[in-house]
């Protein structure tokens, strides 16, 4: 693969530094000090900063308003957001017009791309499933009858639902097949109850119940659902390598700065050996994200589907995401359990996106069946 990255996709970086710039991570009350969520909604402020920026329609092509940038482009602008902790559906947005683009029917392009774009109209994505361990398409059913698709079901943990005009959502049929359906918030017989994250926000377990929708809101085409879901952890690989890299940069900062025995404990070879193994962390994560991220945006073909890249991102960015921070709070001492400062908040988002991964025994898991299913010549 090239790792070089092309002029409209460093253009991408830079207007997202701009847009990010004067974002602080304590914006909002500590999820460490609050019940409830930190916020009834995302951060609107920056919802339109970002569509002023035209970064919400990074992916989407010229006719919709949109840059017709790739999955590589939309990391670099993800990892920026991570690094000031974001609280946008930027991802989950983009990710679901992309995929109503790039496999929607004509009807349902019409109605939201172009909004979407515009940051008018906000996407989400139910990718959790039932519990938040079993697959996301086999939490609900849905069956035609008629013109239309009936849908039951329950998908839990779902991003952004109460700020989402639209979720879309992964369904099973009778015949084995995976559909998108694309549900409105409020619409008949799809029931939201709150629910929290890790980082204080605020999720939708989103229950189906003989819910009906037409057949111009469900997306049937094959390979749909896998190539969201895919682009999904992608981009959620690239916010725990952005989180990473700025908790690294404080965890430097702090130590050349606080001295023990008359000396940074920077210079300390115990602290130094740990901040270089978190370092070696973040390489790797960023090396196997931009070549996930890569066979995603480019289709170009190689000894296994591009769902074994994204297994190999998602075991380095779970992993090495949660090590990332927890050496950070072991250099920062007590400092950094202290909510004045913003590392705790990190350490929550960082286990979020954790839980958003799942465990990395799963994807080497998933690995080994690619592997034995594509033998390595």
């Amino acid at each position: 693969m090239d790792f070089t990255f092309t002029e409209e996709q460093q253009a991408a970086a830079e207007a997202a530094k701009g847009v990010f710039a004067g974002v602080a991570p304590d914006a909002v009350p500590s999820p460490a000090m609050t019940a409830g969520a930190v916020a009834e909604t995302c951060d609107r402020a920056l919802w339109a900063g970002l569509a002023d920026a035209d970064l919400l329609s990074l992916l989407l092509d010229a006719r919709y308003g949109g840059a017709g940038l790739d999955a590589v482009a939309l990391c670099l602008v993800l990892r920026e957001s991570a690094k000031v902790l974001a609280r946008v559906p930027l991802l989950e947005s983009c990710a679901a017009a992309a995929a109503v683009q790039a496999y929607g029917g004509e009807e349902a392009k019409a109605d939201l791309l172009a909004r979407a774009g515009r940051g008018e109209t906000v996407l989400t994505v139910a990718a959790h499933g039932r519990t938040g361990h079993d697959p996301a398409e086999q939490a609900v059913t849905a069956r035609p009858d008629g013109g239309t698709w009936v849908l039951d079901g329950v998908q839990t943990a779902v991003p952004w639902a109460y700020d989402a005009d639209v979720t879309l959502v992964p369904a099973h049929t009778g015949t084995g097949r995976t559909v998108l359906a694309l549900v409105p918030r409020g619409h008949e017989g799809a029931v939201l109850a709150e629910q929290f994250s890790t980082s204080g926000e605020r999720l939708g377990e989103l229950r189906l119940e003989s819910a009906r929708l037409p057949a111009r809101d469900v997306i049937d085409t094959d390979g749909a659902w896998e190539w969201l879901r895919d682009l999904l952890a992608t981009g959620t690989c690239a916010l725990a390598l952005g989180l990473g890299e700025r908790v690294l940069r404080m965890t430097g900062e702090y130590t050349g700065e606080r001295e023990q025995f008359g000396f940074p404990i920077a210079t300390f070879q115990a602290v130094a050996v740990q901040a270089a193994d978190r370092y070696i962390d973040l390489r790797a994560m960023e090396a196997t994200l931009w070549q996930a991220a890569w066979r995603i945006a480019s289709g170009a073909p190689g000894p296994l589907p591009a769902a074994g890249d994204v297994a190999v991102a998602k075991i380095w960015a779970a992993e090495g995401v949660r090590r990332v921070v927890q050496t950070a709070q072991h250099l920062h001492g007590g400092f950094g359990a202290d909510v004045d400062y913003p590392l705790h908040r990190y350490h929550a988002w960082a286990k979020h996106l954790e839980l958003s991964l799942g465990p990395a025994a799963a994807h080497e898991e998933a690995l080994g069946d690619l592997l034995a299913a594509h033998p390595l010549a």
